[in-house]
């Protein structure tokens, strides 16, 4: 027969064990809790900040201007704009499609072969980047995919 001191000792371990392993449940819920909060929060803010935004008046929304954009090398042309107006490197592009070689349309690597840039493919997608600006800003055409011309110039 067991002493009653013995028995008081095994049931004292299994409840510290039972203590302690609680505990450790108690920490991974407190983590899982605290993370649950978080993501509460941010969904709260998000609320908050959507709900602001949409209570606002449709005025306070601005229609983009059509002139020269800040910071911008390619105004927007109107009537009386020289290619002078454009920084150096569109100046450079404009004069190349106003030319002989250009009236019919040039392709970008003819266009980079011209301007005596290497025809790398670096090198050509930025004259097609700076070739779509000007069309965009009223300066070029592009006659058809890939293959741009000087404004006043005839469709090629």
């Amino acid at each position: 027969m067991a002493s009653v001191l013995g028995l008081l000792e095994a049931r004292e371990k299994k409840a510290r064990e039972e203590i302690a392993r609680l505990r450790e449940e108690a920490e991974q819920v407190q983590a899982a809790l605290g993370e649950a909060e978080r993501v509460l929060q941010r969904l709260v803010d998000a609320r908050v900040t959507v709900a602001e935004v949409l209570a606002e008046p449709p005025s306070a929304v601005v229609e983009p201007q059509r002139g020269p954009v800040a910071g911008s090398v390619v105004p927007h042309r109107t009537g009386s704009m020289t290619a002078s107006v454009l920084a150096p490197d569109y100046q450079r592009i404009v004069s190349v499609l106003e030319s002989e070689a250009g009236r019919e349309g040039m392709r970008c690597q003819q266009l980079a072969r011209a301007l005596g840039l290497q025809v790398v493919p670096a090198k050509v997608e930025g004259v097609r980047s700076r070739a779509k600006r000007l069309v965009e800003r009223g300066w070029a055409r592009q006659v058809r995919p890939g293959v741009f011309t000087a404004l006043a110039a005839p469709a090629g």
